[in-house]
C-alpha cells in the first residue's frame, strides 16, 4: 500500500439502520468506515453508543443495510467474519452456570488456542482462585475481569468495547487501559465507548459522536493533550471535569506490558 492509499476498513457499514419493534429508529442509515486504531464513541444516554457496538459485533442484526468485518459481512460469512471479532458487551453475559473455567477453556476451542491459556489468563486477572465457581457466584467486578480474561485468549483484528472501566478496580483498569494501548500499537480496529473516556483520550485517533443525526467524527491526529480533551468533551456534551486524579493514574500504561502470550 503506497502512502496515499487510504487506510483498510476493517469495519464498514452501509445503509446501516435498526429500530426496536415499531419505534423510531435508532440509527438511521448509517454509513461508516473504522480502519485501525482507536475510536472513541461518546454520546448522551440513549443515543445509541451501545446498538451501535452491538450492530458491529453482530450481537443485534440491522433493520437495513449490510455490516463487513476485514471484508467478510457479518451476517453472510459470520464464521469468517466474527473470527477475528473480540466483543466486550456492557453487562458480563457470561454463561451463569457453567465455571469460570469451563467458560474460557470453550473459547480457547472456538479459537483454536492452547487451553495452557486459561491458566495464564487467569492469572493475568486475578480470578485464579475462583476458577472452579460459576459465573453466577461472581462479583460484578470478577464477572467484568473474566470477559476480560476471554478477551485476551486469541489476538483480535477488531475490538468492541462497551463502558470496559465499569465496575472495574483501579489495577483493573489500569490493565485495560494498558490492552487498548496494545491493541493500538498492533493496528487493531478498537471502537469504544465509554463516559469515563479521560484514561484513552491520550491514545485515541478519533472520537465519534452518536445522536439523533447519526454520527459526527473528528480526527484528534495533531493536537495535544489538552485540545484533545476539549474536543471529545464538546462531542460528549459535557463540560471540562476538573476531578482527573483516577483517570489520570489509569492513563499511564508501564512500559512493554501486554497480556501475556497474546504474541
Amino acid at each position: 500500500m503506497s502512502s496515499a492509499d487510504p487506510p483498510r476498513a476493517l469495519v464498514q457499514l452501509r445503509g446501516v439502520s435498526y429500530r426496536y419493534g415499531s419505534g423510531p429508529p435508532v440509527l438511521d442509515g448509517v454509513d461508516a468506515d473504522f480502519a485501525a486504531g482507536l475510536t472513541l464513541v461518546v454520546g448522551p444516554n440513549g443515543a445509541g453508543k451501545s446498538t451501535l457496538l452491538r450492530l458491529v459485533a453482530g450481537v443485534e442484526r440491522p433493520s437495513k443495510g449490510t455490516i463487513r468485518l476485514a471484508g467478510h459481512d457479518l451476517w453472510r460469512a459470520e464464521v469468517a467474519a466474527r473470527r477475528g471479532l473480540v466483543y466486550l458487551p456492557e453487562q458480563p453475559d457470561l454463561s451463569p452456570y457453567a465455571s469460570l473455567e469451563e467458560t474460557l477453556a470453550m473459547v480457547c476451542r472456538v479459537r483454536g488456542i492452547a487451553l495452557s491459556r486459561v491458566d495464564e489468563v487467569l492469572a493475568a486477572t486475578q480470578l485464579a482462585a475462583h476458577r472452579h465457581r460459576s459465573v453466577r457466584q461472581l462479583s460484578m467486578g470478577q464477572r467484568r475481569r473474566g470477559l476480560l480474561a476471554a478477551a485476551w485468549i486469541g489476538w483480535p483484528e477488531i475490538a468492541v468495547l462497551d463502558e470496559p472501566l465499569e465496575a472495574m478496580d483501579r489495577e483493573g483498569r489500569q490493565q485495560i487501559v494498558r490492552w487498548v494501548t496494545e491493541l493500538r500499537q498492533d493496528r487493531v480496529a478498537v471502537l469504544l465507548a465509554t463516559h469515563d473516556f479521560e484514561p484513552f483520550v491520550a491514545v485515541a485517533d478519533e472520537v465519534v459522536a452518536v445522536g439523533r443525526n447519526g454520527l459526527l467524527r473528528h480526527r484528534l491526529d495533531g493536537l495535544d493533550e489538552d485540545q484533545r480533551m476539549v474536543r471529545v468533551e464538546q462531542l460528549a456534551g459535557r463540560p471540562r471535569q476538573a476531578a482527573e486524579g483516577a483517570s489520570a493514574s489509569a492513563a499511564s500504561p508501564s512500559p512493554g506490558w501486554r497480556p501475556s502470550g497474546t504474541r
